[in-house]
């Protein structure tokens, strides 16, 4: 009986902590796309990422120039000649891989160049949701994205329109 009653107590203790907390979520990418400072970035990106793109396509292109007029040749071919030019489109591929890690890489120009644009932009938003959640007192301010574990959300909680607001002054 002393168990039954303890366990009953205990959760509704739990219960009137949970209904205590006060939960909000925004719309991460519904606030991007308020903001023209985010668009002239992505897109700044976009045109980057498209140029950088071509530059490395034509490198490939360029080494299976050099491997086609090599197959066709290569029976007429002395064998240090052989492999030299083997050894030219070796060392061009590598050079291009290198330039498509070093644009595209893990650490690589695109990645510096989003983390400059993109980032203040970011930290300003976070900046106006932490100062958001303070003002009004939330607990929790989740983001509603198509990958989160939010499946259904009252859109009186949607807090999106009062961080643009926030950023915007």
């Amino acid at each position: 009986m002393k168990k039954i009653v303890l366990s009953l107590f205990a959760v509704i203790m739990l219960s009137s902590v949970a209904l205590s907390q006060k939960y909000a979520f925004v719309d991460m990418n519904y606030i991007l796309s308020e903001i023209p400072a985010y668009k002239e970035a992505q897109k700044e990106l976009d045109d980057l990422s498209e140029k950088w793109q071509k530059e490395i396509e034509a490198k490939y292109k360029e080494i299976e120039a050099k491997y086609k007029a090599y197959q066709q040749e290569q029976i007429l071919l002395p064998e240090d000649t052989k492999r030299q030019r083997e050894q030219e489109i070796f060392e061009s591929e590598t050079a291009a891989k290198e330039l498509q890690k070093k644009r595209f890489g893990v650490d690589g120009s695109m990645f510096q160049k989003r983390k400059e644009l993109i980032e203040p932009i970011q930290d300003e938003i976070y900046k106006a949701i932490k100062t958001m959640a303070k003002e009004k007192g939330y607990d929790f301010v989740m983001e509603k994205e198509k990958n989160s574990n939010i499946l259904y959300a009252n859109p009186k909680y949607d807090k999106s329109d009062i961080v643009l607001n926030k950023i915007k002054k």
